[in-house]
């Protein structure tokens, strides 16, 4: 489930690139606007939830960088495996 809604962020990101160059059926700003709104959310979620985002074994740019991308689909699986480790 994790994987879809990730390739859906990652859908809603390449249709509104793709509408900046190609004029896609329907309303394209509509879907712009969503990429943009899920985006500064997820940019939110960087500061709210910045202690999970650490704890990504790799180098915290790549972190804050998928956080961005997918938001709490990247961070509260590393949350539940920190709280996991102390039981």
């Amino acid at each position: 489930m994790n994987t879809l809604l990730k390739g859906f962020c990652l859908v809603v990101y390449a249709l509104a690139v793709v509408g900046i160059f190609i004029p896609l059926p329907g309303n394209t700003a509509t879907i712009q606007y969503a990429a943009l709104i899920l985006l500064g959310g997820h940019v939110l979620e960087i500061f709210i939830a910045f202690k999970s985002v650490r704890l990504y074994k790799g180098p915290l740019a790549v972190s804050v960088l998928l956080t961005v991308l997918f938001g709490f689909l990247h961070w509260i699986p590393l949350a539940k495996e920190e709280a996991n480790a102390f039981k």
